[in-house]
């Protein structure tokens, strides 16, 4: 086995682990984009999407470098020769599909790929929730530094 594939996979996982830091802690930047700080708004919208992008694309790369490493995602049950853009779509789908639902079915993972689809669905399940306190916690900042002023 190469070391290259693994190499851009910690670069990867570098990546989504940055991103998803920075939005639980409130960074007003997020890929070199300045945001405001106020209560919801459309820059902590936009936060979100952005993670969850970063997040989807991220795995999706990571389960396309591990296909051409004998790490596959099977299609209905049987393992399936599919060309490289087949690959990268099946890749990205599933990525997607594990991210927001939790999966179909259709396509499963075999070998380590299921430890990376369950670290996927559970950061899945953790960013709403850490959106939902980070707006919690600005409207209770907000609130009390109002009532200072007053």
């Amino acid at each position: 086995m190469s070391i290259i594939p693994w190499l851009l996979v910690i670069v990867v996982s570098y990546v989504i682990a940055k991103s998803i830091y920075g939005f639980v802690l409130g960074e007003k930047t997020i890929l070199g984009i300045k945001m405001q700080e106020r209560r919801f708004s459309v820059e902590m919208f936009y936060s979100l999407i952005i993670t969850y992008t970063i997040v989807i694309l991220g795995f999706g790369i990571i389960y396309f470098i591990l296909s051409f490493e004998g790490i596959y995602l099977v299609e209905g049950g049987e393992l399936r020769q599919v060309n490289v853009v087949g690959s990268m779509i099946h890749s990205f789908y599933f990525s997607g599909v594990t991210m927001l639902t939790i999966g179909y079915g259709d396509i499963t993972p075999i070998g380590i790929g299921r430890l990376i689809a369950l670290i996927e669905a559970l950061i899945g399940y953790v960013l709403p929730t850490a959106f939902v306190i980070h707006l919690v916690h600005q409207e209770r900042t907000q609130g009390s530094q109002d009532k200072s002023h007053d």
